[in-house]
């Protein structure tokens, strides 16, 4: 099966999991409860000076997915987000669907109770009751898939975040929704290398699309990363923020693996 035909089921599981919701708590409930939470930890801003230190990465807590199926059987949020933490990680990035990618909304909880790092919520986020839902879990970021939205999807889910305080990491894989996504304002960047057809990835995407946008611009590439010359690679073309997870997963320590490939020289103090 494709990854647009699972894209494709994922949203209709996604509309079934807020319709499932919205009879739990309302969207007036969800909202008027995200008011009295703790202050947000300021996503954005972290990565910013992360990456004019050096690399600045988004460390992801990822158990499965669907084309990999499970990657982490010893799965612990709250550890992985504490040897995250001690590697060097700019933020974190929490998985929560359940049915694809076996994450849980806890994990995310879990994820933030155990560090003080801001956490991304990576989901796939399609109406406003979820952007409130998000607020609620403790993220201070959320997702948004430009291939998953229509651009007045896209424009209504971005208002809606930066109004509750959240930042939002918008995700394109090509120059259409790259497009679509620079019609908005104050959100972070993220260019996935992994093609939406095919699965394969390919870091030109990111150099390609980094060659279009302004200098001095923060780009998060995703997807790809996996050796020393790979970030050295995107150092080179101007790209100095990276999401990683699989990569991450697979080993033992997973912040030791950060470290290792982030940080060889023991710089990111």
């Amino acid at each position: 099966m494709s990854n647009a035909s699972i894209l494709a089921r994922i949203l209709e599981t996604k509309q079934q999991e807020i319709e499932a919701g919205r009879a739990w708590v309302s969207f007036e409930e969800l909202k008027a409860r995200s008011a009295d939470l703790p202050s947000l930890r300021g996503f954005k801003q972290a990565l910013s000076h992360a990456a004019g230190q050096g690399p600045a990465v988004i460390a992801e807590i990822k158990k499965a997915s669907p084309s990999a199926g499970v990657i982490r059987h010893e799965f612990d949020p709250a550890a992985i987000a504490a040897s995250y933490t001690s590697g060097g990680a700019a933020c974190l990035s929490v998985l929560t669907d359940q049915q694809y990618f076996q994450g849980h909304r806890d994990h995310l909880m879990q994820a933030r109770e155990s560090c003080d790092l801001p956490l991304l919520r990576k989901d796939f986020l399609v109406d406003p009751w979820q952007v409130y839902e998000t607020v609620c879990l403790g993220a201070d970021c959320m997702l948004l898939i430009v291939a998953a939205l229509t651009q007045d999807q896209l424009q209504e889910l971005h208002g809606l975040a930066r109004e509750a305080g959240l930042d939002v990491l918008v995700e394109v894989h090509d120059e259409a929704e790259l497009e679509a996504a620079m019609r908005l304002e104050g959100f972070i960047l993220g260019v996935n290398n992994r093609n939406l057809h095919t699965f394969e990835t390919d870091l030109t995407t990111s150099e390609r699309l980094r060659g279009l946008l302004p200098r001095g611009r923060l780009l998060v590439t995703e997807s790809g990363i996996r050796t020393r010359a790979d970030v050295e690679r995107m150092q080179g073309a101007g790209i100095h923020a990276f999401l990683v997870g699989e990569a991450f997963m697979r080993e033992e320590d997973p912040g030791c693996a950060l470290r290792t490939l982030f940080f060889p020289g023991g710089t990111e103090e």
